[in-house]
């Protein structure tokens, strides 16, 4: 399938990102820093510019990002920048409270904001900033296998700095939160998903396809709609309830004014009475 043009046009920029298009509606990033496959900042800002690209695309419902490692999604954030940052720091004296965000926390939100919907297809092992950029993705699937997956800075003297302990809190609750970040864990596949941390274990030896058709039937679903939910569960989760309940109603609001709304009711209706196949969705 051939690229949407402003990102095929790009794509010759990306160092660390190799895009394809494996099926509509679904673009896939693999990501890749060899031989360590871990981030950099260089790759963050290729993945900002990705992502910025892929929004103003109508035809894009679900980018699916994958690392390009043998068992590697993101191993964690580069050591050697962060030694770099922590050694300005510190002969400059702790900066002041309150600065502007990390690129990775820029990114992470900008993700979170898109109207399409994101996936982790973890490949293999993830810790640090690694997980963390995992961790704004909407959804996250993880290779079944002997890998591990955690946020174990603590034992390098420093705290996750991309929004590990707030989504960590957030998903798993804080004293589960305090657990894990605290000591380091690193956990073993089975039970990141008995924890809730991941969405889906897909089997090794069959990944790459299980991820694509996972990110395939998403991508299948009204665009109109799965935009207008994930804004809805994001803003709501953030808000009190009747306010929360006022976002929803709007977003609602907007769904039913979709052609896509229109043509799906309709049908639907009709087949109560023997009638109708799935309409062809049109993001309008």
């Amino acid at each position: 399938m051939a690229l949407p043009h402003e990102l095929d046009a790009r794509r010759m920029d990306y160092r660390h990102l190799d895009i394809d298009a494996p099926a509509p509606g679904v673009l896939r990033c693999t990501m890749s820093n060899p031989p360590s496959h871990t981030l950099v900042a260089a790759e963050v800002e290729e993945l900002g510019a990705f992502v910025a690209a892929a929004q103003d695309r109508e035809d894009v419902r679900v980018v699916l990002f994958t690392g390009g490692g043998e068992g590697v999604f993101i191993r964690h954030y580069e050591v050697g920048e962060l030694a770099v940052a922590s050694e300005r720091r510190q002969a400059a004296g702790a900066p002041p409270a309150g600065g502007a965000l990390h690129p990775l926390n820029r990114l992470t939100l900008a993700m979170q904001q898109a109207p399409f919907v994101t996936i982790a297809a973890m490949n293999g092992n993830a810790a640090g900033g690694g997980l963390e950029f995992a961790l704004g993705c909407d959804f996250r699937l993880l290779a079944d296998g002997d890998y591990r997956v955690g946020l174990p800075e603590t034992g390098v003297g420093i705290i996750p700095g991309a929004g590990g302990t707030v989504r960590f809190a957030r998903l798993l609750g804080v004293a589960q939160a305090l657990d894990l970040v605290l000591h380091g864990t690193l956990l073993a596949p089975a039970q990141a998903h008995r924890l809730g941390l991941v969405h889906g274990l897909l089997p090794d030896g069959e990944f790459a396809a299980g991820a694509l058709d996972y990110a395939r039937r998403l991508a299948g679903r009204a665009p109109v709609a799965l935009a207008a939910a994930k804004e809805a569960i994001y803003r709501g989760a953030e808000a009190g309830l009747e306010a929360g309940l006022g976002i929803e109603q709007d977003l609602f609001g907007r769904c039913m004014a979709s052609r896509d709304a229109a043509v799906a009711l309709r049908r639907v209706a009709q087949g109560a009475a023997g009638g109708g196949d799935a309409p062809e969705w049109q993001g309008r």
